[in-house]
């Protein structure tokens, strides 16, 4: 091909609000989505894919040597921290060259402990044939007879629920082949309730199987569009945990995992703004809520008493404008909580007496989780840990000595020096004044040239400063990297998301321009040597700050990006549109918020102007992300930009959001992308 694909532009012109949207590229939604059939939308995005093929050819040798170095990174027979749950330690492992997990489990050791390795699961097995596989995950039942396991065979992201007898290594059920999450036991191992997805990718029933008898039993169904549900458990197992909620409001319900279709306790019924979820420990009910503070505090309640008796709640930690609490896990001896200060990872330790311990991690700088932790108690408590220049680690921390425990360290396996690496975390002000953080990873002999700018900036999801491999190959051919930690995420507290969300939003793009010239500022990189990412609403960002600064950046790659904000959020049909507009705002009958969104929607203010080159991935059978969001906006912008620079799209035909599946065939993306920014910056 010598001249790029150009989508035909159709007439669509509808009003909104007394004005009129035209939309020539509207066609390329197939109206039999999510059967994607169209042979003109086919067809251009094949055309778009060869354009994509033939400009990366002369960059295969990079995208070779690149995926060499990163395949030779991964440890060859990785394998987990085993994790204890009843009588067994359950871990999972890869044998040398394989793509996807074996998983195993053993003895306990005070249940005869070094008894015979046992495989329950095997993912190549299958995967076996197959362009896309991923493993939701699985749940062994209590009484460890059985394996609940789910997984998505392409990309759509419902997932078939089967059960497997761990005796016989045969499946004895399929439970459903819409489900989403990971399935949860009752107490008696007989039944497990499940989350089920509609023909619109919206999860609104919780049903309870039973193995061998009968149709499946609705334990909760969701009755407003906009709303998502899903189950969970208790630390003690003992109740069955059903949350629905959307973007700024929660109801839970609680029920006996020994009887499950006894009446459901609602903890509090939904109020608007008002988010909550909860653990149990014996009769305690431990609440999380942002009632009093935006920050959240910490409340108790009894189960032992009436049903109403639960919606009156006790502080038991007040809310702070330091402390962020994020998460509660409710062990026997103690409560465990997660947040951040500073915008620095935490996790306390709340004891009934009243003592209260923090855990010291060893950097100034770094990323920190409650790992996965099964049983009731935790006088060892699994944690995670990585900074930008230590490798995930995994912690147990012995609670009596308050001392850590290293479990495992990742293992870089082709070599990794960590004195030859530094990190920074740097405050830049933005246009208004306010600080925005910036994490920041180097080699030491890095001449601060060239740059590359990572963002996110919605949902309240914070990009935590972690470890990663495969960022070695930017650090070490010459790239500095940089995170910019800006509002719409909750990285300095929730009140750092709701400034960048509805009426904010637009904080979270000019922090991320802002961030971009304060570096440059600072000398970390040169004028217009900046390369930038995002994925989905980071996408979003990328989609904006090229149309509204066009000229700082050497190169951007957005991953499924969500650029058709305003056409998305018109369209309650689509999957996720009513559970989004507490966080974009509803266009349909809202004026103001019609406006808003149209103001800085990627899709609809592409301009005539140049941009830098561009590389844009999607997933043909994305439900987050439209494929034809990326499409669209692609489309426009071969038709309004005034550059020769390289503009691709790269549509998996087979997978979804997250783009291909595989330990391995992951990271031939990656290396495609290093590739296209390595040439941006003249080093290809």
């Amino acid at each position: 091909m010598t001249l790029p694909p150009l989508a035909p532009q159709r007439s669509n012109v509808r009003e909104y609000h007394g004005e009129t949207l035209e939309d020539p590229w509207f066609w390329l939604k197939d109206p039999g989505y999510p059967n994607v059939t169209d042979p003109d939308v086919l067809g251009y995005l094949e055309a778009e894919n060869r354009w994509f093929e033939a400009g990366m050819a002369p960059l295969r040798p990079l995208v070779d040597t690149l995926f060499e170095e990163l395949k030779g990174r991964v440890t060859p027979d990785e394998s987990s921290v085993p994790v204890r749950k009843g009588g067994h330690e359950y871990w999972w492992a890869f044998e040398p060259g394989a793509q996807y997990r074996q998983w195993w489990r053993r003895p306990a050791a005070e249940n005869g402990g070094g008894g015979p390795d046992e495989l329950i699961l095997s993912e190549p097995a299958l995967a076996e044939g197959k362009d896309y596989f991923r493993l939701a995950g699985i749940s062994a039942s209590p009484d460890g007879r059985l394996l609940a396991y789910a997984f998505d065979d392409n990309g759509s992201e419902r997932f078939t629920l089967k059960v497997r007898d761990l005796a016989s290594g045969a499946d004895v059920a399929t439970v459903a082949t819409t489900s989403i999450g990971v399935p949860v036991w009752t107490a008696d191992s007989t039944a497990l309730a499940w989350t089920e997805v509609n023909e619109n990718w919206r999860s609104f029933r919780v049903a309870l199987h039973r193995l061998g008898g009968g149709d499946d039993i609705t334990l909760y169904e969701e009755s407003d569009p906009g709303f998502s549900v899903g189950v969970d458990k208790s630390q003690d197992g003992k109740w069955l945990i059903i949350a629905a909620g959307d973007k700024v409001t929660s109801e839970v319900r609680l029920l006996p995992a020994g009887d499950p279709l006894a009446p459901p306790r609602l903890v509090r019924a939904r109020q608007v703004g008002l988010e909550y979820d909860v653990d149990v420990r014996g009769d305690t009910l431990f609440v999380r809520a942002n009632d009093t503070h935006p920050n959240f505090r910490v409340a108790t309640a009894s189960v032992a008493g009436p049903p109403e008796a639960l919606g009156e709640w006790t502080t038991l930690i007040e809310g702070s404008d330091t402390d962020y609490i994020q998460g509660i896990s409710a062990f026997t001896s103690f409560l465990a909580v997660s947040g951040r200060e500073a915008g620095l990872d935490q996790v306390w330790l709340h004891f009934g007496d009243g003592r209260t311990q923090r855990i010291a991690f060893p950097e100034a700088s770094y990323s920190a989780r409650i790992g996965d932790n099964r049983e009731p108690d935790a006088p060892l408590l699994r944690l995670g840990y990585s900074s930008m220049v230590t490798p995930s680690s995994v912690f147990d921390y012995e609670v009596a000595t308050a001392m850590l425990h290293i479990r495992k360290v990742q293992q870089v396996a082709s070599g990794y020096d960590a004195n030859l690496y530094a990190t920074e975390r740097l405050m830049i002000a933005a246009r208004d004044g306010v600080l925005v953080p910036v994490s920041l990873v180097y080699r030491k002999d890095w001449d601060r040239q060239r740059l590359h700018l990572y963002g996110y900036g919605a949902y309240g999801i914070a990009i935590p400063p972690g470890f990663s491999a495969s960022r070695l190959s930017l650090l070490d051919r010459g790239l500095g990297y940089a995170i910019a930690h800006v509002r719409g995420g909750d990285d300095l507290g929730h009140q750092w998301y709701l400034d960048g969300k509805l009426e904010k939003r637009a904080n979270a793009f000019t922090d991320f321009i802002d961030v971009a010239r304060g570096l440059v500022a600072l000398g970390y990189a040169a004028p217009g040597q900046i390369s930038a990412s995002g994925g989905s609403a980071g996408g979003e960002l990328m989609g904006v700050v090229i149309n509204d600064a066009p000229e700082l950046w050497a190169a951007v790659v957005a991953d499924v990006p969500f650029v058709d904000v305003l056409n998305t959020m018109l369209d309650d049909s689509l999957p996720l549109t009513p559970g989004e507009w507490p966080e974009w705002g509803n266009p349909i009958i809202d004026k103001a918020a019609y406006d808003l969104i149209r103001s800085y929607s990627p899709y609809d203010q592409v301009k005539r102007q140049d941009y830098p080159p561009l590389l844009v991935t999607a997933g043909l059978n994305d439900p987050r992300v439209t494929y034809w969001e990326p499409a669209k906006w692609v489309a426009k912008l071969r038709t309004r930009k005034t550059d020769a620079n390289p503009l691709y799209l790269k549509t998996n035909m087979g997978a979804g959001h997250g783009g291909k599946s595989g330990r391995f065939a992951a990271l031939e993306e990656t290396a495609e992308e290093f590739a296209f920014i390595l040439k941006a910056f003249g080093l290809a």
